[in-house]
């Protein structure tokens, strides 16, 4: 059955609003106080707009969608493309987290950045960031969706390079904007592969529209498709940091904690899970690729949570366990998962923006201080962020009832009830390790004799109400953000994977499970988060003394994690330095020898022959008349001799 399409006139007002609130902060660069006002406003009245199109949406038929075709942008032979936007299911789910959880991030950023002297222009980067966010997941096609994704990878530059007169802050911006271009260079060969590929079953026409590769999907060849999805795979693992490109993601840290918390939870790095949802179709024609897909997740979820077991940065830790739940979410998607994994995205949006954000509280308490070695014992003085952090904790490591237990364990289900043994017992693992961590740094935060300096600690206070009323809206969406996606048979059963399933398919793992029921999967992943945090309970707070007799007694493998693998140091070996002298040497032969050489040897000759030419060219009147009668005696001898 086709699906019922709804046009709308209004859809372009959600991604033009932060457009606007961009040019505002631009233009009142001097007004920080109306710029404060205007930036969550617009983002506010984009929700608004937003929460009223899912509202329309939901009333439609089972697989509706709003569209809005603004002009035609490219017309060229046999290739079009539209400006054009649409709300489906899978992009109302999408639109709803960026624009609400980017909301709140941008009230908590009116206290966290209100007395930055660059203020405004923080808020410009912010608006920006989200008018491409939004083009991203409204785009009607690949070349909408593509702008958009090139857009966050801009702002991910300015807002992580922010406070750029310090040179480590400047290069982590560099190298998220590098590392993402190493990503993209895949993610544009497979959208021209796709194109191409489709042509030849649309009667040769050329077009990147969503339903057009819905329609001719089916089309393509198991080789092609398997190749149009690894390469697609390289843009994914670049915006959402899998394996091998994450690297530009724990460095993002370097950028304000509000800037942290938009990245990390509701909007660059969601970009890569949405993409791979969105071109489900294709992806499910190469068995190939999708196990490939659901490889490189599992691999990555418990490579960044081994990583985060001994980080000492709280920004640092919560950065790579973003980076291991984007893992699951891609593993997720490599099980044919594709609802769950954006059931995951949006769990993740509430926890991991709150706990950013709390993060954020914490180190604005502490004077600037993100080191957790010298904080302990904030709970009494920051009772708010405490709680609310606590809840996020508990999110993320799955904690029954709460929004992570739900969307984990379904992704853990799908896994294992698809039989893929090992990955879902390397996503056990992964989970484990992931309560250990969170709850290590809730214990080395708020528990225990706080270990700052006595400056700072006399200091401590907690956020001001604009930074903490967030933080309390974003833990009540931690607790319940989980119910609209419970178990089938399970109350009102899983309401939103029943709402994504038009678009983005219905597998029930529940029901073929093997000889381990859900709920069975359900309490072994359970058992195990407890085992974690209980270990992390006896480390940090019954026997504070014992981390530091292990990581001496394992040093060696200590030291591996604290240095990140060294997989930074092997990338500047194998690939910066051998760069860089390939360029020194371009730059002191091709350059300065060849080209430079070849053009001041130019220039030298002219100015010799100049000399020469200088010396005829005297001024003397005397020294022409000579030279002019020499010239009459030389033509004269010549006729005489003659």
């Amino acid at each position: 059955m086709d699906a019922v399409i709804l046009h709308s006139q209004v859809l372009w007002l959600i991604p033009l609003f932060p457009l606007v609130g961009f040019l505002v902060a631009v233009c009142a660069e001097n007004a920080p106080g109306i710029v404060k006002i205007t930036s969550p406003l617009a983002v506010l009245l984009s929700f608004l707009v937003a929460l009223a199109s899912v509202v329309q949406l939901a009333g439609a038929a089972e697989g509706a969608r709003l569209t809005q075709d603004l002009y035609t942008w490219i017309a060229a032979g046999p290739f079009s493309a539209d400006i054009a936007f649409r709300i489906d299911a899978l992009s109302a789910v999408m639109v709803l987290i960026v624009t609400g959880v980017g909301f709140l991030i941008h009230v908590y950023s009116v206290g966290y950045m209100g007395h930055d002297e660059s203020c405004s222009r923080f808020f410009a980067y912010l608006n920006l960031f989200m008018f491409a966010m939004l083009l991203l997941v409204l785009g009607d096609n690949l070349l909408v969706l593509f702008v958009g994704w090139e857009g966050v990878g801009l702002c991910s530059y300015l807002l992580i390079g922010f406070w750029y007169a310090e040179d480590a802050n400047a290069a982590a911006g560099k190298k998220a904007f590098i590392v993402n271009r190493v990503g993209d260079m895949g993610f544009v060969l497979g959208l021209f592969l796709l194109a191409w590929s489709l042509a030849p079953a649309a009667d040769g026409k050329l077009s990147l529209d969503f339903a057009h590769i819905q329609a001719h999907a089916a089309s393509l060849a198991p080789a092609t498709a398997t190749t149009i999805a690894l390469l697609l795979l390289v843009g994914a693992a670049g915006k959402s940091a899998q394996l091998p490109l994450y690297v530009w993601l724990p460095d993002a840290m370097a950028g304000p904690t509000p800037v942290s918390a938009l990245i990390h939870a509701a909007t660059m790095v969601t970009a890569g899970i949405y993409m791979i949802a969105r071109l489900n179709v294709v992806f499910a024609l190469s068995p190939v690729a999708m196990q490939v897909v659901a490889t490189l997740g599992a691999c990555t979820a418990l490579f960044a949570a081994t990583i985060a077991l001994v980080q000492t940065d709280i920004k640092k830790v919560l950065a790579y366990s973003t980076v291991s739940q984007l893992g699951f979410m891609v593993l997720a998607l490599g099980v044919g998962a594709f609802g769950t994994a954006i059931f995951h995205v949006m769990t993740h949006a509430f926890f991991k923006a709150l706990l950013f954000l709390g993060a954020g509280s914490v180190i604005h308490g502490m004077s600037g201080e993100q080191d957790v070695q010298k904080m302990g014992g904030l709970r009494e003085k920051m009772p708010v962020t405490f709680w609310t952090f606590l809840v996020g904790t508990l999110a993320i490591a799955g904690a029954p009832g709460l929004a992570g237990f739900f969307s984990k364990d379904e992704i853990l289900a799908h896994v294992y009830a698809t039989g893929h043994p090992y990955l879902w017992l390397t996503a056990v693992v992964a989970a484990t390790l992931t309560a250990f961590y969170m709850f290590r740094l809730l214990f080395l935060t708020f528990f225990g004799e706080i270990r700052a300096d006595h400056d700072v600690a006399h200091h401590v206070h907690e956020s001001p109400a604009v930074m903490t009323v967030p933080l309390v809206i974003l833990a009540v969406l931690s607790i319940v953000g989980g119910w609209v996606g419970l178990p089938e048979h399970w109350l009102w059963g899983n309401r939103l994977g029943e709402f994504l399933a038009p678009v983005t398919g219905h597998p029930h793992a529940a029901e073929h499970a093997g000889i381990l029921g859900e709920g069975a999967l359900m309490l072994i992943a359970t058992t195990f988060a407890v085992a974690g945090a209980t270990l992390a309970y006896v480390f940090y707070v019954r026997l504070p003394g014992l981390p530091m007799v292990l990581s001496w007694r394992l040093r060696g493998a200590y030291e591996t994690l604290l240095n990140k693998y060294w997989i930074d140091e092997l990338y500047d070996a194998v690939f910066v330095q051998p760069y860089v002298r390939i360029s020194t040497l371009l730059w002191q032969v091709a350059d300065q020898q060849l080209i430079d050489g070849f053009v001041n040897g130019v220039a030298g000759a002219i100015g010799a022959n100049g000399d020469v030419w200088r010396r005829a060219q005297t001024g003397n009147v005397q020294h022409y008349a000579l030279a002019f009668l020499g010239g009459v005696v030389l033509v004269l001898a010549y006729y005489v001799i003659r």
